[in-house]
């Protein structure tokens, strides 16, 4: 397929951060690197500077998601939930006013305080208009499948019937070996957080999330992590769990799914953030297939600080030489799909 700048694109997982909610960062946020890295990134908080270096891309739209940190990596269960509501308002009120570059958001949540994430996730999308909601792989190192959040993904995927983004965590504290007091070379970011993105994904799958909940849609950041690429090993090592524990009792597991494990990893959606790697990109296809991944950039975390992970995003799927139908359901059909928009 020849380069065709005229499909339209749906860029559906970049990143904002509101000015009123960066100040929040500022006086609350735990990491100064991050604090640093946010502050100087201006793409993130200057809209009209944003909208401005858009304009090289006039088919893309874009979706836009808060940056970490999240609200309940910033303060206590008595305060996430203002955080939340800053952030969600803010969001909106960009979408507001260039409704033609930033067609919808996705709303943040308090997740360490699940009754009050139910109650923002209502007003951010019955109020405000948000296309779904946005969580971390994990919660202040809590993992996603505890008992207490699972209200949270049947109330999206049943009463509100949105999509998930999930976005991986993993801070720059946590260190790489023991004896070492944190992690080095940035190795807790660009390992990291693929890795997180792959345990959080694990731990849906075995607690029998996406067997309760079929209806669950959830985009991944970074193409599914490492799954595609080790999708061999994860079929047949997880294919035999409980083998290799003393007691065997996780083979249990196995009998209280309806499909082998791996079938229930291809029910997520992967995203293009992959670097512009077309390499990559083939991999993540071939696990998820064309109906189930999504254009994206994470713009504006790319070494120009905006449109580099959005040309480079494109020309790795332009290298593809895709069929005009599947580049069209990668670029703005799936998205379509999951955002409830016209694909025509």
């Amino acid at each position: 397929m020849h380069p065709d700048m005229s499909f339209p694109k749906i860029d559906i997982y970049n990143h904002v951060m509101p000015p009123a909610y960066l100040e929040l960062v500022k006086r609350h946020g735990k990491e100064p690197g991050m604090i640093k890295r946010m502050s100087n990134l201006k793409m993130l908080w200057d809209m009209p500077a944003r909208v401005q270096m858009l304009e090289q891309f006039p088919e893309v739209q874009q979706i836009i998601s808060l940056a970490v940190p999240s609200p309940d990596m910033l303060g206590d269960a008595t305060q996430s939930p203002g955080f939340a509501r800053v952030a969600n308002e803010g969001m909106a009120e960009i979408c507001q006013r260039w409704p033609e570059k930033f067609p919808g958001f996705v709303a943040s949540l308090p997740m360490n305080n699940p009754q009050q994430a139910l109650v923002e996730m209502d007003h951010a999308i019955d109020v405000l208009g948000a296309k779904g909601v946005q969580i971390l792989t994990s919660v202040q190192g809590r993992a996603i499948d505890e008992p207490e959040l699972f209200q949270i993904f049947e109330r999206v995927a049943k009463h509100h019937q949105k999509p998930v983004w999930m976005h991986p965590t993993r801070p720059g504290s946590k260190p790489d070996y023991v004896g070492e007091d944190k992690s080095k070379y940035e190795i807790w970011q660009v390992l990291g957080w693929p890795f997180e993105t792959s345990i959080a994904m694990a731990r849906m799958v075995f607690s029998g999330l996406l067997e309760k909940l079929p209806e669950l849609r959830l985009i991944t950041h970074h193409c599914g992590g490492m799954l595609p690429y080790f999708s061999g090993r994860a079929e047949t090592l997880w294919a035999q769990l409980g083998s290799r524990s003393v007691d065997g009792a996780e083979a249990e597991v196995l009998k209280r799914l309806s499909r082998p494990p791996i079938d229930y990893f291809k029910m997520f959606y992967g995203d293009t953030v992959l670097g512009g790697s077309s390499s990559a990109l083939r991999c993540g296809l071939d696990f998820f297939g064309p109906d189930h991944v999504v254009f994206a950039s994470d713009c504006p975390f790319d070494p120009e600080e905006g449109p580099m992970f959005i040309r480079e995003g494109i020309r790795s799927v332009e290298d593809l030489d895709l069929a005009a139908d599947d580049a069209r359901k990668l670029y703005f059909g799936n998205a379509a799909k999951l955002l409830g928009l016209k694909s025509s």
